[in-house]
């Protein structure tokens, strides 16, 4: 259903069983898929490409222009998976002449007036809280849980099944598997809960868990550390996944942990 209150362009192409509320404005460059619901006052600019059974809430902005002094007006896109459910007030820069496009996968939660700059990489089943902002080409794993008020600096990484507490300001890279403290963005221990309630054995958690006591609790520089990991722990994708992160790391790695007291 779309409202007659709301304007659609008539060459964007919307799939089967889209409903567009009063005062949605939809461009040109669109495609929307089956099952979208499009809120009151949701903007949906030229290049965005939005998959099947996403719910776009009130004053949400989809592939709106990028906040970058080099944007040209370049042709580019926001590709949005499937299932995502974007609330109110988000905004979607679409890509720069840098990648091309910005890209959210499926699954993914993102609260009220969060920001995701241009050329962002966003993974899948993701949860990012109220008033996060991602700066551009900031990559981000999937499974990944990021709280309120939390600030993401341009060409960060953040690793899979990671967790970022609200109010934290991250300008360095965030393997794979762990909690990063607000104060001093230090290792803070592993995401335990998250990596159970998705499935992780517990012998392959403990084993996770036994690799970053090697990395971040072992007064190791990290390349160290990395060849500790392969010498003492199992091989397996999660290790290999943790070690290559910190291994390609371009921006550096979070501080290790602090305190005397070591994560038991």
């Amino acid at each position: 259903m779309i409202s007659q209150l709301a304007y659609v362009h008539p060459d964007a192409r919307l799939g089967r069983d889209v409903t567009v509320e009063p005062f949605a404005y939809i461009a040109a460059d669109v495609k929307i898929g089956d099952g979208c619901w499009i809120g009151p006052g949701a903007v949906i600019h030229d290049g965005a490409r939005i998959g099947k059974n996403c719910k776009i809430h009130t004053a949400a902005s989809i592939a709106c222009l990028p906040q970058d002094l080099k944007f040209q007006g370049e042709v580019t896109t926001a590709v949005i998976g499937d299932n995502n459910d974007i609330r109110e007030y988000v905004t979607i820069s679409r890509g720069t002449a840098s990648t091309g496009t910005t890209i959210v996968g499926n699954n993914n939660l993102l609260m009220a007036y969060v920001h995701v700059g241009h050329d962002c990489v966003v993974g899948s089943n993701c949860v990012i809280a109220n008033r996060v902002s991602l700066a551009g080409e900031v990559h981000v794993g999937d499974w990944v849980v990021i709280g309120g008020h939390a600030a993401i600096h341009q060409w960060t990484h953040i690793g899979d099944h990671s967790m970022i507490q609200g109010g934290s300001l991250l300008g360095q890279d965030l393997p794979p598997y762990v909690i990063v403290r607000n104060d001093t963005l230090r290792f803070a221990g592993i995401n335990k809960v998250g990596l159970s309630r998705r499935g992780f054995t517990p012998e392959r958690i403990r084993e996770i868990h036994d690799a970053c006591r090697i990395l971040f609790q072992n007064d190791l520089n990290y390349m160290e550390g990395c060849d500790r990991v392969e010498r003492e722990v199992p091989q397996s994708e999660e290790r290999d996944r943790l070690i290559g992160f910190i291994r390609s790391s371009k921006r550096g790695i979070i501080k290790p942990y602090a305190s005397k007291q070591r994560e038991e």
